[in-house]
């Protein structure tokens, strides 16, 4: 017997039509920055009005993309999660496949290259030499989990840490306990398409480089520079 009923339509139809429109993409992208950001701001980096970036975001908010943090009589936009800030830079790793060199050749490209942020953690050259510093001194230690690939803050890690100025043994305790809340883990990188670190650990690693004014950011931008002072405490970032 026949049916007329039409086909399961994936839900993944629905986030790629949304991620099709060049002024959603580009409010995304903005956000991939981690910080929280305005309705105005959005709208000007997707050089859309005011009433058009609205209804933008809330097609975003009503599939899961973003979320809305009131504050006051402001209304602020983040993405939803690290799930999400993963599958644009996965996207775009995609997307740039057959021209990745060439693209992150470009002038416009190159302050996001050296180092920016990605939701939240460093990434670019700078955080794929983060990372890199961190397993070869013996910090970092890869393990498997039920989650995926998570790492081990050794007792030098946590000694190293605490070197930095952080509680390296409760970040140690942290990691140790985390279970499926993965504290720290490989992240591939968009520009370099090695591993930078993510996760709380490598959230608090980039606040804290900020807030020493070892790394400063970079206006209106998710790039990030390092500063005297940070070139002297992080060396190994220009190794």
């Amino acid at each position: 017997m026949k049916t007329n009923s039409a086909p399961h339509e994936p839900r993944l139809v629905r986030i790629a039509a949304l991620l099709a429109d060049g002024s959603r993409a580009r409010m995304l992208s903005y956000l991939l920055g981690g910080e929280l950001a305005s309705a105005s701001e959005l709208a000007a980096c997707a050089s859309v009005s005011a009433s058009t970036a609205s209804a933008h975001l809330s097609q975003l908010l009503e599939a899961g993309l973003v979320s809305c943090e009131p504050r006051g009589r402001h209304r602020y936009y983040r993405l939803a999660d690290a799930e999400v800030a993963h599958a644009l830079e996965a996207l775009a790793l995609v997307a740039e496949r057959g021209s990745h060199e060439a693209e992150w050749a470009r002038p416009a490209r190159a302050r996001l290259r050296e180092a920016r942020c990605c939701y939240g953690h460093l990434a670019g050259r700078a955080g794929v030499a983060l990372l890199a510093h961190l397993q070869q001194d013996h910090w970092l230690e890869l393990a498997t989990t039920a989650a995926g690939p998570a790492f081990a803050l050794s007792a030098r890690g946590a000694e190293g840490l605490t070197g930095w100025g952080l509680d390296g043994p409760a970040w140690q305790a942290r990691l140790a306990s985390a279970g499926p809340r993965r504290q720290a883990y490989p992240c591939l990188d968009w520009s370099e398409r090695r591993d930078h670190l993510a996760g709380p650990l490598g959230h608090a690693l980039l606040d804290h480089f900020l807030s020493r004014g070892w790394l400063r950011r970079q206006d209106g931008e998710r790039a990030l520079a390092a500063t005297p002072t940070g070139r002297r405490k992080l060396a190994w970032l220009h190794d």
